[in-house]
């Protein structure tokens, strides 16, 4: 069999898991385990591993990797699932909707699972055709633990040549192919501003030194950084959506606190900005007395950034599923970022939103859904991408 033949067989045997993978995007879906707790979903993808005669291991915790060897030595390629879900009270009607009140899987990490389970079967199935290793990373903790990074320090992918992996995404049309040289996800950074001064009644604010008019200077002045600072062609998002200071109407508190994001693409501003936003803040609170401390949360994500050799090797390779489309850049975080520090590789998205069938909602969204009819598609792409060498060769 040659390699077209073989790129062939692969998507008509894709297409017919189509039932199985949505069956097992369903069981997934309805019970959702959040970061670090994914012990069910974890012990179910070694049970559908095991049925194929693999022999799956536990990595992180609740993470699982499985190794499919080939018939002769090559290159070592990893293909990539989240399987965490979210703190989100679903607000769907389905038959399969949540069972766990409070959690939601809001992003497709269902999908991406059933989709690499799926994908799982056909290299297993096709392995006489194999030179090297396909690794299957089931990752936990996506959702903000930055499971990638655990991953990647405990020198899980110390062997691997090129890794892939695939996010299903509301703002594609669903079925698209979706793929991009270069930056594509955004880094990510959390922090928290806490700003103490001297609480007090209300009615006398002579007597205190109120944290929350200097909370009110700093979120203004840092709203003028981007606009005032940052070269306007700079794809860039500061947002400070919460803000916490008194409980009553009638006291001025201790302490205040901010807590944003910052989004870039270009490291350079990354790094003037986390500068920045420390000189604002130090700088009012000395100006009215106050003490100000500014915390980044440790585990921030990198951007995603895509090899351009690579991309331009899928391009060519996966025609044959579907339409291919440059893909926007967007300011979400992945910690797939942290993969690609490592190895190359690329981040595939796959487009399912249908006006038609009412899928129109974002990720996190408690009605976000997927267009479950291209999820074949997905297996499709992470089975050719286990041969990549083959095809590119």
């Amino acid at each position: 069999m040659d390699k077209e033949e073989l790129k062939k067989k692969i998507i008509i045997m894709a297409k017919e898991l189509e039932s199985y993978i949505i069956k097992t995007r369903r069981h997934i879906h309805m019970y959702p385990e959040t970061l670090y707790e994914e012990e069910e979903t974890a012990k179910f993808i070694e049970n559908e591993l095991r049925k194929i005669g693999l022999q799956p291991r536990r990595i992180i915790g609740t993470g699982v990797l499985v190794v499919i060897e080939g018939v002769s030595k090559g290159s070592n390629i990893a293909l990539r699932a989240d399987i965490d879900a979210l703190n989100v009270i679903e607000d769907n009607n389905f038959d399969y909707k949540s069972q766990i009140i409070g959690k939601m899987h809001a992003c497709g990490h269902d999908a991406h699972t059933a989709m690499l389970l799926g994908a799982a079967k056909l290299i297993n199935k096709y392995r006489e055709h194999l030179s090297g290793t396909v690794t299957l990373i089931f990752q936990p903790a996506e959702e903000g633990g930055g499971g990638a990074k655990k991953i990647v320090e405990e020198n899980h992918l110390q062997d691997i040549d090129t890794i892939f992996g695939i996010h299903v995404w509301s703002p594609l049309p669903s079925g698209y192919i979706g793929i991009r040289k270069g930056a594509i996800f955004a880094s990510s950074d959390r922090f928290t501003i806490k700003i103490t001064g001297k609480g007090g009644h209300a009615a006398a604010p002579h007597q205190t030194i109120d944290p929350t008019s200097v909370l009110v200077d700093i979120y203004n002045a840092l709203q003028k950084l981007i606009p005032r600072e940052v070269n306007p062609f700079e794809h860039t998002v500061l947002s400070l959506p919460v803000l916490e200071a008194s409980d009553a109407h009638n006291i001025i508190p201790n302490k205040a606190n901010i807590r944003g994001t910052l989004r870039t693409m270009n490291p350079e501003v990354r790094k003037f900005l986390i500068e920045r936003i420390k000189q604002v803040v130090y700088g009012y609170c000395n100006a009215w007395r106050c003490n100000g401390l500014v915390e980044f949360d440790p585990m921030a994500y990198p951007g995603v950034v895509n090899d351009d050799g690579i991309v331009d090797n899928i391009r060519s390779i996966l025609g044959d599923v579907s339409q291919i489309v440059n893909m926007d850049q967007t300011m979400v975080g992945e910690d797939f970022s942290f993969y690609l520090q490592k190895v190359k590789g690329a981040f595939i998205t796959l487009g399912i939103q249908n006006k038609q069938e009412g899928v129109i909602y974002p990720h996190h969204h408690p009605k976000f859904d997927v267009d479950e009819s291209v999820l074949w598609k997905g297996t499709a792409i992470y089975a050719i991408l286990g041969f990549y060498q083959l095809f590119i060769s």
